[in-house]
């Protein structure tokens, strides 16, 4: 199959791109490197640095022939999102509505969706969430993706694009920026990896599901089943504190290092945890990996 990948350069993206090209597919990766590394791009995957608002997305979907796209391109701060919520509208609703309609001009077969399982549910009346949960984001980057489904369903009823949106909790992995506030994982690991003291904001009693990048990679896989459509989550319905996720990552490391108590971000979700059920008894998907051992492969990414 021949894959286009939006964002294919990025943390979650580029372990996509491996996924597919081992599994003997065919990829293109369109990225604007304003998050992405070229050192994280597969050398087999066909490269176009360009923004998904570019016009000339259409030709490359034309010339390479995509069968189907999966879009990870996106503005993914949350922060961001609140201080400009235009520039996060113009990456993730424009954008990804400008790629969803030249899709449906292209012919293409498939369009798998990054949505996020954390930021979509907002304050969570149940745990975990399941995707019938009603759904209150409470920044920007939320609604926008929200807003990009309802696209979806969209042009999906109307047109009959094949859709499949995955919802994810908080991913982990290599690759992952470990700068801003997105990616505590990340954060922490480059912190001790200098010896430095990872800082947790407000009390650490925040609680968040952490899924490694190489479960999320394998939901990608199965996602490109043509019966495989609509919203499923992506997650591991284990929630875990910020003071326990340290405690751990102390402990891998080895450093006698402390960590520090800084100020609780405005507007934090106290709870999030989300419910894959339905993905597993649809498909078969389950987390394989551990947090233990996906914070171990974290730790010594950053760490070399």
């Amino acid at each position: 199959m021949n894959i286009l990948v939006t964002g294919g350069a990025g943390f979650i993206g580029s372990h996509i791109v491996n996924g597919y090209i081992e599994a003997g597919h065919h990829v293109t990766v369109i990225d604007n490197l304003s998050s992405g590394e070229l050192r994280f791009l597969n050398p087999k995957a066909k490269f176009y640095e360009m923004d998904i608002l570019d016009l000339k997305v259409s030709e490359i979907l034309k010339k390479e022939k995509i069968n189907a796209i999966n879009h990870h391109a996106a503005q993914i701060s949350v922060s961001d999102s609140v201080t400009n919520p235009i520039s996060d509208a113009n990456s993730n609703i424009i954008g990804t509505l400008q790629l969803i309609q030249n899709a449906v001009s292209s012919g293409i077969e498939k369009f798998i969706f990054a949505s996020t399982g954390g930021a979509i549910y907002g304050n969570q009346v149940h745990f975990p969430a399941s995707e019938d949960h009603p759904c209150q984001p409470l920044s920007p980057y939320g609604i926008s993706k929200l807003c990009a489904e309802n696209y979806l369903r969209f042009f999906n009823e109307q047109y009959g694009l094949s859709t499949t949106v995955l919802r994810y909790s908080n991913v982990f992995g290599p690759h992952q920026n470990p700068h801003g506030e997105a990616g505590v994982v990340a954060i922490f690991c480059q912190k001790l990896a200098k010896n430095q003291k990872p800082v947790i904001c407000g009390d650490g009693e925040q609680t968040r599901d952490f899924i490694s990048v190489r479960d999320v990679a394998q939901a990608n896989l199965i996602a490109l089943d043509p019966k495989c459509i609509g919203t499923f989550n992506v997650g591991t319905g284990k929630e875990t504190s910020v003071n326990s996720l340290t405690k751990c990552l102390l402990a891998i490391s080895g450093k006698t290092i402390s960590a520090i108590y800084g100020s609780a971000r405005n507007g934090e979700q106290r709870r999030s945890v989300i419910n894959y059920k339905n993905f597993h008894e649809s498909f078969g998907w389950k987390p394989e990996v551990s947090l233990e051992q996906g914070l171990i492969e974290t730790y010594n990414y950053f760490k070399k």
